[in-house]
């Protein structure tokens, strides 16, 4: 074979070398910059909470209470207002809470349960006249499971957390409030 013929065949062999070798850079390339959009996007750094703006719902009528069992030292009745049950996008459950005792006080809360951190915030107290009352400590804080102030640890344990996380959406939620069918009563968590 000529000499010439082989000048030729090399250089179409080295051509086509460069030039795949050129689309594999250029693929890489490609690749990495997608990539690393892919590890932005998923991320494994956990995003800080953030608790949405709250408003306070309307004062609880009586034909909207479900009663729930506290325990069996309490004393007192203690009722979810159904009307006013959300749970926010933030995965916070919030309700008004009305607890009567025999001798007929009662006490009006709006409150929300972190059921991941096992923590209650007191947004606002009730009046007779339909107002509310900012909450002067409206700070997250532990759930007291003790004695016979106990409403939040029982909402908490038998109707709305289950294992650190929402015992299903807001639906299941206020059908288990308005029936009064607890959890499992038998367990005790936390």
């Amino acid at each position: 074979m000529p000499q010439r013929f082989w000048n030729t065949f090399a250089s179409r062999r080295l051509a086509r070398a460069l030039t795949a070798g050129l689309l594999l850079c250029s693929a890489s390339l490609s690749f990495a910059q997608q990539l690393g959009t892919f590890d932005e996007e998923f991320d494994d750094e956990e995003k800080p909470w953030q608790e949405i703006a709250v408003q306070l719902p309307p004062n609880p009528l009586q034909e909207n209470l479900a009663e729930f069992y506290v325990g069996p030292t309490t004393l007192s009745k203690s009722y979810v207002d159904l009307k006013s049950l959300t749970v926010g996008s933030d995965n916070v459950v919030r309700y008004t809470m009305v607890t009567r005792t025999d001798g007929g006080a009662t006490n009006i809360v709006y409150a929300g349960i972190r059921c991941e951190t096992y923590e209650v915030k007191w947004y606002a107290f009730g009046h007779a006249d339909g107002k509310w009352s900012r909450s002067r400590q409206d700070k997250w804080t532990r759930i007291k499971d003790a004695g016979a102030n106990r409403q939040d640890a029982a909402l908490y344990k038998s109707y709305l957390c289950e294992s650190g996380m929402l015992a299903g959406n807001q639906k299941t939620i206020y059908e288990r409030l308005r029936t009064n069918r607890m959890l499992d009563p038998a367990r005790d968590s936390r």
